[in-house]
């Protein structure tokens, strides 16, 4: 299957099927398909671990797959020459040279990719760069470097944008104007896929989803549809929460802790989960039936809920 397009007569900016990937006995990412609209935002998430880097290598031919294929614009990323109009990547460090200046490195970049030397100047200003160019990479800080590196994805101004973990190392005001930035790209026909294990931030900016878990997909859709996909939970508190654990998994629910301490209880009402506990004698401090926030979906989706 060659075709670039994906369901609802979107074309597919970027696709994999099957893709594996081994690292000797360790599995890093197994059997993994999905597709990446055009002009959306769509965000690669997944817990520290998950693959998320291993599989964007993949993707952007990086990483040679154990088995499966990746596509980009339809093509085979193994049979494509690299073009920075077409695709920038964003993945590792900034990767350049401690003792360079940020003007400099992008400078080299510029040239290989056959790019004009003025573009330099236009995307350090871009990324809030350009009073600090002169300056040795050596002596800038995380965040400094987290923009030359998206000052180096940036220098085609490609039609598609892939970024891992790019917020790392901004500031409040540097994660507003990165998600500005990647909101009108998509919005001006643009494609980005955005790997984060940042759930709060990535919700604010994307519109598709794709979530993977050891390597794995799980989920794959708009962030709307997960949103609203949650079932409730039941928040309670009680110095009895062993026993009660015992008595909703037995009842077929699930529990987890919560960042307060507290119990979180899926799959029973707070009613099955109240006569449960009197007729135990489990002395509940406190039970409150809630939406499940889309912290809390995620955190099923990927072995969160599991105990």
């Amino acid at each position: 299957m060659t075709s670039s397009r994906t369901l609802g007569g979107g074309t597919a900016a970027l696709r994999v099927e099957g893709l594996t990937k081994r690292y000797g006995r360790r599995t890093a990412v197994e059997d993994l398909s999905f597709t990446v609209r055009t002009g959306r935002v769509t965000g690669f998430l997944g817990p520290n671990g998950a693959g998320k880097t291993t599989a964007l290598k993949a993707l952007v031919g990086l990483a040679r797959p154990t088995a499966g294929r990746a596509f980009v614009r339809g093509a085979p990323v193994t049979r494509m020459r690299p073009d920075a109009r077409l695709l920038g990547v964003a993945i590792e460090p900034c990767g350049a040279h401690p003792g360079r200046t940020a003007r400099a490195h992008l400078w080299s970049l510029a040239a290989l990719a056959g790019l004009p030397r003025r573009r330099v100047g236009e995307v350090l200003e871009l990324v809030g760069l350009k009073e600090a160019a002169g300056g040795r990479v050596g002596t800038y800080s995380m965040g400094m470097r987290q923009r030359l590196g998206l000052a180096a994805a940036l220098l085609g101004d490609p039609e598609i944008l892939v970024l891992d973990e790019p917020v790392n190392g901004l500031d409040p005001q540097g994660i507003r104007w990165l998600r500005t930035l990647l909101r009108e790209r998509a919005d001006n026909g643009g494609t980005v896929l955005l790997a984060s294990h940042m759930l709060g931030e990535a919700a604010r900016t994307v519109d598709d989803v794709i979530v993977i878990d050891r390597g794995r997909l799980v989920h794959e859709g708009a962030i709307r549809d997960l949103e609203r996909s949650g079932e409730s939970v039941v928040a309670v508190r009680t110095a009895e929460a062993e026993r009660l654990t015992g008595l909703v998994v037995a009842a077929g629910g699930r529990t987890r802790r919560d960042d307060g301490g507290g119990l979180l209880v899926e799959g029973l009402d707070a009613t099955e989960v109240a006569r449960l506990a009197h007729h135990d004698g489990v002395l509940l401090e406190e039970i409150v039936q809630r939406t499940a926030s889309l912290e809390d979906v995620f955190l099923g989706l990927t072995g969160g809920a599991r105990r």
